[in-house]
């Protein structure tokens, strides 16, 4: 069991008079997660991938839901976006019953963002969890043995089945991908060609860590571009994927409208493409070590709630910045190396018109950008 750094901070917020909601991906852990929170109490657990249970809360009325609460002072809503009409039935809940603390999940952003946001302003804690992260890792098994296996997580990821199953990662990432990723982009995403879907994910998987346009992947993938789009847009609610845009304030040279994309854990990353080999036979190491770090960052920014728009940089002469962070204007630019070279550093253009502080982080060194100290 992997102690999750969101549980001290969700920990903070019971009995808030709000909502806590969780996305994020099915099988990182936030059924678990909210277990352990309601460990030692007696909650009501209700099941959105339970037919009847879908039946029953599709609509219900004050009455009808008090009936079903009983005199529980913790429900607990699992999958709640494979409930129709989830956002007003949350809605009742916090404003009708003020004793109750409110746990909902789900695996989907498609139907219970867009409810949430709706219905529950000013009423919801709203978070997303991921698959474990280098600090949660590190923290259960301890310095060295994290050490000895930075290569595999690079490989094989960082969700808890995963990690559960040393020796048959391939075999679990197989089956996570078939039968749950496909599952939440097809059945939430109204996707009716998962052929262009698997094409989609495979180019995505292939071109890591370079630029590309949605044109270039129309073209590659045989569909026009407000299709790509849309369908990259499911792949980042469905928690798949995530997306850099390129960095641009004023500089005729810059480049602006292309973007990189990434996956959020480079395990599902190589078992789409079926690479598992060790990263010395890898021509995509560098790609594979980019994503990593970016990946794990964005988990510490949200897991200790900073709040940085990220980017990335390139002029049309070819000078680049792997990884931007806009912290209230203020410039901080990363260049990613495996193993750093003596004199190499960020592009002087970029560090004098945005007056940012810069930094190679390479294996050396790597632990103090993907853990940040509170």
């Amino acid at each position: 069991m992997y102690e999750r750094l969101l549980q001290r901070v969700i920990q903070e917020k019971i009995d808030s008079g709000k909502a806590i909601i969780v996305l994020g991906a099915r099988q990182v852990g936030k059924t678990t997660l909210i277990n352990t929170l309601l460990k030692d109490k007696d909650f009501l657990f209700i099941d959105g991938d339970d037919p009847k249970v879908r039946a029953i809360f599709s609509e219900p009325n004050t009455e009808e839901i008090r009936s079903i609460i009983g005199n529980h002072k913790f429900v607990f809503i699992d999958e709640a976006q494979r409930i129709k009409g989830i956002g007003i039935t949350i809605k009742i809940i916090v404003d009708k019953f003020k004793k109750v603390q409110l746990f909902v999940t789900g695996s989907s952003s498609f139907e219970l963002s867009g409810q949430i946001n709706e219905f529950l302003t000013g009423r919801k804690w709203e978070y997303r969890l991921f698959p474990i992260s280098w600090e949660e890792f590190k923290n259960h098994h301890g310095y060295l043995y994290s050490e000895q296996q930075l290569e595999n997580r690079l490989i094989y990821g960082f969700y808890p089945e995963v990690l559960n199953n040393p020796g048959n990662e391939k075999e679990v990432l197989k089956e996570l991908v078939s039968s749950y990723l496909y599952k939440d982009v097809l059945s939430f995403g109204g996707i009716k060609k998962p052929d262009i879907l698997d094409r989609l994910l495979q180019f995505l998987a292939l071109q890591l860590g370079s630029e590309i346009s949605y044109s270039e992947i129309a073209q590659t993938v045989g569909v026009d571009k407000n299709t790509v789009s849309r369908y990259i847009d499911i792949l980042e609610k469905a928690f798949v994927v995530f997306k850099l845009n390129a960095f641009s304030r004023n500089m005729r040279n810059e480049i602006r409208k292309n973007k990189k994309i990434y996956f959020y854990d480079t395990g599902i990353r190589n078992a789409l493409i079926g690479d598992f080999r060790p990263l010395s036979l890898r021509q995509d190491k560098g790609g594979l070590w980019e994503n990593f770090l970016i990946a794990e960052r964005i988990k510490q920014l949200e897991y200790k709630r900073r709040f940085a728009r990220i980017y990335f940089w390139r002029t049309k002469q070819q000078q680049e910045v792997d990884f931007i962070e806009d912290i209230d204007g203020k410039i901080f630019g990363y260049e990613f190396k495996w193993e750093k070279k003596r004199g190499k550093g960020l592009p002087k253009t970029f560090v004098k018109n945005y007056k940012a502080e810069t930094k190679v982080i390479d294996r050396k060194n790597f632990r103090d950008f993907v853990i940040i100290k509170e």
